[in-house]
């Protein structure tokens, strides 16, 4: 009974880094042991060892240890990368650029990032540590080369709209900095630790589309999905975000009229960095630039209603 209880919540945690494979790719058990530490401290805080093992059960502990092994630098972890998703990355990009000579230009500026060519204090700098696995490995690189490709995108527009408005001798304002709100500790806390709950493809949708500005047909050429399916998953993020918000401010000790009440506040009220937030999965720095008018509050309160 106890070893069926153990093998559907994961095993222990010797069983589970034998059969994550870590050890091939130089990632010890007590180093894995930590990894996954880590994860259960951004999404399971409260959890205890059941609940802990039950929601490693769900985890690609495979695909983690490789990408681990990745970003420490393994060699033998890369040759397995490189066998498995290097062409993979090539046919995402061509599907997402339509081009073969940008496809081939995308492709290898993300596997450069997933590698880690750049370093910070002498150490590598490889996205692949921010894979959790929650979701395939290959679900993952999908977003986060759509993310890239948005990013440049939105680059290269602005500075193409910047340029064009130069030449034709507009003026731009400053932009006067909205006075600051005061919005209740409880409602960013709530805020954040639903979104904090979204995954990384939900992260990537949302702030394609209220963040980015991008229309459903772009975001769905991104994804390889139909435009209908992402707008029925921005109705279905939209109306989970908002009970997991009611229920974070129920549990913070609000009644439910004054967490219904708490949702209207307009966003721009918030201090939470929404485009940071959404962007955890990947990084600080996928998601840079101005935030668009949705996420950051344009006159837009927290249930969604104008």
């Amino acid at each position: 009974m106890v070893a069926r209880a153990q093998s559907e919540t994961g095993g222990s945690a010797r069983e589970r880094y034998t059969r994550s494979g870590a050890e091939a790719y130089g990632v010890s058990e007590e180093q894995f042991a930590q990894i996954l530490e880590g994860i259960y401290r951004r999404y399971v805080p409260e959890a205890g060892p059941e609940e802990k093992n039950e929601f490693c059960a769900g985890l690609r502990l495979d695909e983690l240890a490789l990408a681990r092994g990745c970003a420490a630098g393994n060699e033998r972890a890369w040759e397995d990368f490189i066998s498995r998703y290097r062409q993979k990355l090539h046919h995402m990009a061509l599907h997402i650029t339509r081009e073969a000579a940008q496809a081939a230009d995308l492709a290898d500026s993300l596997f450069a990032e997933l590698f880690g060519l750049s370093t910070r204090d002498g150490s590598r700098n490889s996205k692949l540590k921010f894979y959790t696995g929650r979701g395939s490995l290959e679900g993952w690189l999908r977003t986060v080369m759509a993310q890239e490709f948005i990013n440049r995108y939105r680059k290269q527009k602005r500075t193409v709209s910047l340029d064009e408005q130069t030449e034709d001798g507009v003026q731009f304002v400053a932009r006067v900095p909205e006075p600051a709100g005061g919005a209740d500790p409880r409602l960013e806390a709530a805020t954040d630790e639903a979104l904090g709950e979204l995954s990384a493809e939900d992260r990537f949708t949302l702030a394609a589309y209220y963040l980015d500005e991008l229309t459903l047909a772009e975001i769905a050429r991104t994804l390889g999905l139909h435009e209908s399916s992402v707008s029925r998953r921005l109705d279905r993020l939209s109306t989970s975000i908002r009970k997991r918000i009611l229920a974070g401010l129920r549990a913070r000790g609000m009644s439910h009229a004054q967490a219904a009440e708490a949702l209207e506040a307009d966003v721009r009220d918030l201090s939470l960095d929404l485009r940071s937030r959404l962007a955890q999965d990947y990084g600080a720095t996928t998601f840079p630039g101005s935030k668009g008018p949705a996420l950051d509050g344009q006159s837009k309160p927290l249930s969604g209603k104008s």
